[in-house]
This record gives C-alpha cells, sequence and structure tokens, in this order.
C-alpha cells in the first residue's frame, strides 16, 4: 500500500509552463525560470498598476 501524501501537486512554472519538480525554485521549476522572472520585474516589464496620478516631476 502506498501512503497518501499531503504535498499538493506541483503547479505550471508560469514562466514555462512545466511541472515544477525542485522545491527549491517553487513556483518556478528552475534557477532559469526564476531568473527570467526577476529580470522582467527589474526591467520593469511587470508593473503593478494604481489608481495614483503621477505629479508633473515625476514622482
Amino acid at each position: 500500500m502506498t501512503e497518501p501524501t499531503t504535498e499538493t501537486p506541483a503547479a505550471p512554472c508560469p514562466i514555462c509552463g512545466k511541472p515544477g519538480q525542485d522545491r527549491k525554485y517553487r513556483p518556478f521549476c528552475s534557477a532559469r525560470c526564476a531568473d527570467v522572472d526577476l529580470h522582467r520585474w527589474l526591467g520593469e516589464v511587470y508593473r503593478v498598476e494604481t489608481d495614483d496620478a503621477e505629479d508633473a516631476d515625476g514622482e
């Protein structure tokens, strides 16, 4: 008999869609996909929208 596991099935990687195998990089499948995501954040590809209007001087 196999023992039931309490671990949920791995969700697909948000970058490439492969199932995540290594818990170390969760929610990504690998260090590469984690680095791609970080690069997108640092390159301002991802943006969090707000209702705040920008000031005239950009602040």
